[in-house]
């Protein structure tokens, strides 16, 4: 049986983005943390997907006679309660100055909505509308709206520490190269596993001075300007994207050494093996780097997208009846946007 660090609610506080990224900043992507209100939680919690009024970059062009032409129950959307023009302002600064950008809650990441923008840009928004939607659409953004699951199973709980408040954290966004994305697992301050993030199968990683270099040079970066600085418990887990040049790497984000962090081409029986070894050990071991060795690797075989299983929101289900491919994009599209035009048509008709 596998044996679990203990966590605090303090230690999973450290895990939160606003407290790691002020330490980690020159190491990581240029980000802006933007704390929400409940009001947009309330946007986050409520059925259906649409986006609040004004957050698109385009002007709408609906009018009264559009107006008239509503069904009362389009009259009566949801996204005629929600307008949050401070935050679009903030969020249009920041892609101002990034050029675009990739957002995220304190913990995590709507991943599994990627689907929703163009996949040669994955994650990549351009407008406050294109935040929400990735937002409103993903599941896994809903585990930090609730305080008590983000805490749930420390050891002085159950509770939530005072200062735990929603936040928007918007990343600046670049085409990442996923053969090197990183996850690398420390127990007991020990750097004891690395693995490689993507599930494809990347020839030049499988080469044994590739790994020789990788290994050589991700232990002295991370015991020169990672260890040092971690302020959190001493097991965790950190993501990161190498550079070019395999010589360095830039943190992505820190997640809790703990079931609820995937242990990728591990397990974490085999971590906590390998923790035992170097507790064991009288010089620190050369940590194990797994990689995706062949095109007949097991994990390399799933040819269904990332995250299908987030993919299909009843609302897509509906609208994909009795539709090609294009017209269910377009009729998805078009329902989002009208919440809005809606809610545009409605502030017309009181003038």
């Amino acid at each position: 049986m596998t044996s679990w660090p203990s966590l605090t609610l303090e230690d999973v506080t450290a895990f939160q983005f606003s407290n790691w990224y002020p330490i980690f900043s020159s190491l990581s992507i240029k980000s802006t943390v933007v704390p929400l209100d409940d009001d947009f939680r309330s946007y986050l919690e409520a059925d259906g997907i649409f986006v609040p009024i004004g957050s698109e970059d385009v002007p709408p062009k609906s009018t009264l006679e559009d107006y008239d032409q509503h069904s009362d129950d389009e009259a009566t959307s949801p996204s005629t309660q929600y307008a949050f023009p401070e935050l679009d302002a903030r969020i249009r600064t920041v892609i101002d100055e990034y050029g675009a950008v990739f957002p995220k809650l304190n913990f995590s990441s709507p991943k599994d909505a990627a689907w929703l923008l163009p996949s040669s840009s994955p994650l990549k928004c351009t407008s406050p509308a294109d935040v929400y939607l990735l937002l409103k659409s993903s599941d896994f953004i809903t585990h930090d709206l609730d305080a008590a699951s983000v805490f749930e199973g420390c050891v002085d709980g159950p509770g939530v520490p005072g200062g735990y408040r929603l936040e928007l954290v918007l990343r600046k966004w670049f085409a990442i190269d996923p053969s090197r994305e990183m996850r690398a697992f420390v127990r007991d301050g020990v750097l004891v596993g690395i693995s490689q993030r993507d599930t494809n199968y990347y020839e030049f990683l499988d080469e044994p001075e590739t790994q020789r270099k990788i290994l050589s040079s991700f232990i002295a970066h991370w015991a020169a300007h990672v260890q040092p600085k971690w302020t959190g418990p001493a097991s965790y887990t950190f993501d990161v994207l190498l550079t070019r040049d395999l010589t360095r790497f830039h943190i992505v984000d820190f997640n809790p050494y703990a079931p609820r962090t995937d242990a990728l081409l591990f397990s974490y029986a085999e971590l906590a093996a390998l923790s035992s070894a170097a507790a064991a050990a009288t010089t620190p071991p050369t940590p194990v780097l797994r990689v995706v060795d062949s095109r007949g690797h097991p994990t390399a075989t799933r040819n269904a997208p990332e995250h299908q299983h987030n993919m299909v929101p009843l609302e897509a289900l509906t609208l994909s009846h009795g539709r090609n491919v294009e017209e269910f994009a377009a009729a998805w599209m078009d329902q989002v946007r009208r919440g809005t035009a809606v809610g545009d048509s409605d502030d017309d008709s009181g003038e």
